[in-house]
Parts: C-alpha cells; sequence; structure tokens
C-alpha cells in the first residue's frame, strides 16, 4: 500500500479527472482474424492525467493487494473510438509463492487486469501444480490493447479500448510450455485437462471467454474481456 501511495502521488493521480470512453465492445467473435481501424500512428489526440474516481482509486489499491506490479496509464484518445482510459501497464502479477511474469501485454483497463491478476494466481498457478505437477512461471499473451473492429463487422472491439486480453501460451517453473495452438487438441491428456480447467475458470472472472471451441479464429488463444457482473459469455 504503501508503494502504491508513492506511485499515484508521482502519477499525479490524486490532482486530476477524467471523462467517460468514446465506446466500448461487449463480445468479440474474431480477435486474432479481425478488420483493424485505421490505427493511430502518433500521439493520441487528445490525453489527459490518470483518473481521480473513487472507483479508479480503489480498482488501483485492489491490484496492488493483489501482488500485481504495474504503473497507472495516462488517459489517452486516439479517434475511431479507440481509448486507453483507466489502464494499467502490467509487470507481473503474484502465484501462491512466486512472482509469474506476464508478456506481450499492453495497457489494460485496471478492473480487467486486477481480475487477470486474480484468475492468474487462484486459476492457472493452482492448476498448474494440480494437474502438471509444477508451478506456473508466466503467461505469454497476443497482447491488450488494440484499435480494431470486431471481424467482420463495423463493431469496435473491446480491445479498442483495453477491455481484452488474448491468452496465447503458459510456461511453467519446470519449463514445459503449454501452447493453445498446439495442445488444446494435441497435447498430453493433462495439457489438454489444464487449459480446459483454466478457460473453464476465466469464465467465473470475466464477462466474456472465447476458445478454440468458439470458432476457428480463437484457435490459438482464449480471449478474455470485461469484468464478470453476472452470467459470463464462455464458448
Amino acid at each position: 500500500m504503501k508503494n502504491l501511495a508513492l506511485l499515484l502521488a508521482a502519477t499525479g493521480l490524486l490532482s486530476a479527472c477524467t471523462v467517460v470512453p468514446e465506446t466500448t465492445a461487449r463480445r468479440d467473435s474474431g480477435s486474432a482474424q479481425v478488420a483493424s481501424a485505421p490505427a493511430p500512428r502518433g500521439p493520441a489526440l487528445t490525453q489527459r492525467p490518470l483518473a481521480v474516481r473513487p472507483e479508479a482509486a480503489q480498482c488501483l489499491t485492489q491490484l496492488d493487494q493483489a501482488g500485481a506490479q504495474f504503473t497507472p496509464v495516462n488517459d489517452a484518445y486516439f479517434g475511431n473510438g479507440c481509448s486507453t482510459v483507466g489502464t494499467v501497464q502490467l509487470a507481473a502479477l503474484s502465484g501462491d509463492n512466486a512472482r509469474l511474469g506476464v508478456s506481450n501485454i499492453g495497457p489494460v483497463q485496471c478492473g480487467v487486469g486486477t481480475a487477470f491478476a486474480a484468475w492468474a494466481r487462484y486459476g492457472v498457478d493452482r492448476a498448474a501444480r494440480q494437474i502438471l505437477g509444477s508451478p506456473l512461471a508466466r503467461i505469454e499473451t497476443f497482447g491488450s490493447y488494440s484499435c480494431r473492429t470486431v471481424a467482420g463487422s463495423q463493431r469496435m472491439s473491446a480491445h479498442a479500448t483495453a477491455g481484452a486480453i488474448d491468452i496465447s501460451g503458459f510456461v511453467l517453473e519446470d519449463g514445459r510450455r503449454i501452447v493453445i495452438s498446439q495442445d488444446w487438441n494435441n497435447g498430453t491428456a493433462a495439457e489438454k485437462q489444464f487449459l480446459r480447467t483454466v478457460q473453464q475458470s476465466a469464465c467465473r472472472r470475466f464477462d466474456t471467454v472465447l476458445g478454440p471451441a468458439y470458432n476457428a479464429a480463437h484457435h490459438d488463444h482464449f480471449h478474455v474481456e470485461g469484468v464478470l457482473e453476472g452470467n459470463s459469455f464462455c464458448r
């Protein structure tokens, strides 16, 4: 908590304000093969200091208490419905006994980052030890924020507002690498059980979870989106 307070003070969180993001998407039917919206190629059109809303500060506190290493990111608007508002840059997560790495991830909404941190510890790390006999070392991703539309539509993806993460694989402490594209169908019995277990665990924390069983666009990753508030869309 002390480190978080110093971080917030250093970034100016206590004296800033924000506005509501332009848009957000609820469903992503093809986050790996998507039609890209015109992507920003320079600085954000508008950029604002970090949010001071009580719920934003509370989320950062929860993420800190979850043992995550992160940096709050300034709010930015890129046009075309794309923005990074109320986001953090994750550097590491926390397992039961050790730090967990996370690769290739960009800015992500704080609430989604908090759900991700809890899932990594209670869903993935524990499943890895129970099913595969080794703790988790790192979660590999295809990223989070991306200014793009859902495949086959003009609707913006949740990635366009940093509200989703695409998970591609898991590296265990003993060196094994479980890759969704290869091991969902062709892994050992234990590896396939592990992947299905962690997907079901994600469905208890995220609003939307899409995997290889959903469609061909998700053959190589889990798309996790939003924070669960009711029943999840889990496929």
